[in-house]
């Protein structure tokens, strides 16, 4: 392992990268000018297997396919918004269509910078990765989970994207593709927290009787953990980094087949005007602690209305 404590995601994800592509030759770095300066030591390494486009992203990601093409594991790298979306149309074909396996990070999500516009936004970043089949999807709450989660879905023949952000967790927790953590367990609704709002989260819900998972993987996600955990208390209360219901298919098919209410706290629907830091963001659309707090506390009001 090679996470240093402090290390935001992004440089984590970058000395992980770095590791795998010198102690593995089949791998190969792909960049978009986006964070070249983290990749120094690939490039020196081996300039044929480390490659910057430029700012050219549907490019960045087609050299990518025709790596995985040649046998290598391709890591692309840049901006969420210009990571999951811009080049959209080729990871779907590219990799999704052609059955191809790489790994796509996104850094900035939602709006890590939010004074550069709406062309830096990427909350809908996970939503459209969702509609891609096969393709894993992967929100790390903090720079050593980056390492375990890319660790672990290193050279597994399926797309797969990592999105980080400036945003983390108090502390890192043993995670793995596919598996929920339960933090706590109450009477009330099941809060089910993705990536960087699990501390926020943990926070807003002091006082409350309500159970606490938390996810960094949302495809594949932990199916039978959450109808295991839910039982018969039908409420779940999602709380997401992105746009607000984009777990809602996720969500429903592990529980599909039960009776069950479904509430999302996340990042309203709509385009972001204000400018500021992301925890002045986050404050503007109730995704801090007392956003949180105050929507939690109002869900779980309506579970046992007054007579």
């Amino acid at each position: 392992m090679v996470s240093v404590p402090g290390a935001s995601m992004r440089e984590s994800f970058a000395a992980a990268a770095t590791e795998l592509f010198i102690g593995h030759d089949r791998v190969a770095i792909v960049l978009a000018e986006i964070s070249a300066q983290y990749f120094e030591r690939a490039v020196a390494h081996d300039r044929s297997r480390a490659v910057n486009v430029g700012i050219a992203e549907a490019a960045m990601v087609g050299v990518a396919a025709g790596f995985a093409m040649e046998g290598f594991h391709p890591i692309a790298h840049s901006l969420g918004p210009f990571m999951a979306e811009r080049p959209f149309e080729q990871l779907k074909l590219d990799f999704g269509y052609q059955g191809l396996g790489g790994t796509f990070v996104g850094s900035g999500a939602s709006y890590d910078y939010a004074s550069e516009g709406a062309t830096h936004h990427a909350a809908g970043d996970v939503g459209a990765m969702l509609t891609i089949p096969r393709m894993q999807v992967l929100s790390p709450g903090h720079g050593t989970e980056v390492e375990s989660l890319l660790r672990a879905t290193f050279d597994n023949a399926a797309p797969t994207y990592v999105r980080t952000s400036l945003a983390t967790n108090d502390e890192p927790h043993d995670v793995a593709p596919g598996r929920l953590e339960v933090l706590r367990r109450g009477s009330g609704a099941t809060v089910v927290t993705f990536g960087p709002t699990l501390s926020r989260t943990v926070a807003a819900s002091e006082g409350s009787d309500v159970t606490i998972a938390y996810a960094t993987s949302v495809a594949p996600f932990d199916d039978e953990g959450l109808r295991a955990l839910v039982g018969d208390r039908p409420h779940v209360i999602a709380v997401e980094p992105w746009y607000e219901g984009t777990t809602a298919p996720v969500l429903t098919r592990a529980l599909g087949d039960l009776p069950t209410r479904y509430s999302f706290i996340g990042v309203p629907r709509r385009f972001v005007h204000e400018y500021g830091t992301w925890p002045e963001i986050d404050a503007d659309v109730g995704l801090d602690v007392a956003g949180i707090r105050s929507r939690i506390a109002a869900l779980s009001l309506t579970e046992h209305p007054s007579p």
